[in-house]
């Protein structure tokens, strides 16, 4: 069994990265390694297959011969006149149900292997110590149904076994602004998005909503008035449709063509050859990067009643013309919204109203973008490294 999870495992990570094995010259050797991983698992499983058999066909032989000799001795029986005729036939058509058992004791250790297998693996999960980020259960209080303010208070996290993600983090998101969200790489912008959609608790500190605690509120509620755009957008299995109406499932076909149109999907679904009811395959196969970035985009815009936009490099995997028309859409968004972007190109964080700067999971800079470029300090060091 585990053998099998460990050549399926290897197998679906070759396969889904065939192309840059064959970019680096790389395949080949994947191949032959799949191959001895193959062999290697057909010589376990004849040997398993070899000690099934063997073990099948001595229960089986011990278990023929029992009946046999059960019905020996009722021949004898009816002979001598020990035995009622009935009763003989009753014994003899009992015996291999009387024996049934022995003849399953070899499928069942077989079968025991697996599950001992199995449960060696889960057997990991119950060691392991208890995760600090198990989503918010929330308490009854409901959103409001208008762009609030949302303020990060003193908040400290720590990821089980890691450094710390934040450290004692505080800013505000201004209604109907953009607040955008900058920093290295690990200095805690995808913690703070987990964190106010609630897939986590802080460590310690609040995260205040229109100065309720994030705790207090009705997860569903609150996680229905959010939108949520990814940097990697997951894509289901189903058409385009499909996918779009995860995000609104009431949404009628003017609705949908108005996401389309604003995102810049439509440009894309002109090309599909089934249009809106093109089915899309794993990770979304015949979409690019960009065209996929456009259809997170659509999913926001279809959340109407969503008043806090939560984005995570929509402009990623975009052409210049592409990355502004996204912008003018998210801007044109924060008129009614909340607008937290994470922005790990600092060209759309200019566009912003106010950038936070996260180092090592605190903040060390805040404040207009032209403002923070006149002080020449963190946001400024970050604009002159990306620059070169």
């Amino acid at each position: 069994y585990a053998q099998l999870t460990r050549l399926g495992a290897a197998f679906m990570d070759a396969l889904g990265g065939l192309s840059t094995l064959r970019q680096l010259g790389a395949a080949e050797r994947v191949a032959q390694r799949l191959d001895a991983d193959g062999e290697d698992y057909r010589k376990l499983t004849m040997q398993v297959l070899r000690v099934a058999f063997l073990s099948a066909l001595v229960l089986e032989f011990f278990a023929t011969v029992s009946i046999a000799v059960v019905a020996v001795l009722i021949g004898f029986r009816l002979l001598w006149h020990e035995l009622p005729f009935r009763d003989g036939l009753f014994v003899l058509l009992l015996a291999p149900e009387f024996y049934l058992p022995l003849r399953a004791l070899g499928t069942l250790r077989h079968a025991r292997m697996d599950a001992l297998a199995a449960a060696q693996q889960m057997a990991v999960l119950d060691d392991a110590p208890p995760q600090a980020s198990a989503p918010l259960a929330g308490g009854h209080h409901a959103p409001s149904d208008h762009a609030p303010s949302v303020r990060i208070d003193n908040v400290n996290y720590v990821h089980a076994g890691r450094a710390a993600a934040l450290r004692e983090c505080s800013f505000e998101l201004q209604p109907r602004r953009v607040t955008a969200l900058v920093g290295a790489t690990g200095s805690g912008k995808s913690t703070l998005l987990n964190l106010l959609l609630g897939f986590a608790p802080p460590g310690s500190g609040r995260v205040l909503v229109d100065g309720v605690d994030l705790a207090d509120l009705d997860m569903a509620q609150w996680r229905a008035r959010v939108a949520w755009v990814p940097q990697q957008t997951h894509i289901f299995e189903g058409s385009v449709r499909d996918n779009l109406l995860l995000a609104e499932p009431r949404a009628d076909a003017m609705a949908l063509q108005r996401a389309a149109a604003d995102s810049g999907l439509d440009a894309a679904l002109a090309r599909l050859p089934q249009g809106w009811d093109t089915p899309l395959g794993e990770r979304g196969l015949g979409l690019s990067g960009g065209e996929l970035q456009r259809l997170a985009l659509a999913r926001a815009l279809l959340r109407e009643h969503a008043n806090v936009w939560l984005l995570d490099e929509p402009t990623a995997h975009l052409d210049a013309d592409s990355a502004q028309a996204v912008e003018r859409v998210i801007r044109a968004a924060a008129a009614t919204r909340t607008v937290l972007l994470v922005a790990h190109r600092l060209a759309t964080a200019q566009a912003a109203d106010r950038v936070v700067v996260l180092r090592d999971g605190r903040v060390v800079e805040q404040g207009a973008p032209r403002e923070l470029m006149r002080v020449q300090g963190a946001y400024a060091a970050l604009l002159q490294a990306e620059a070169q």
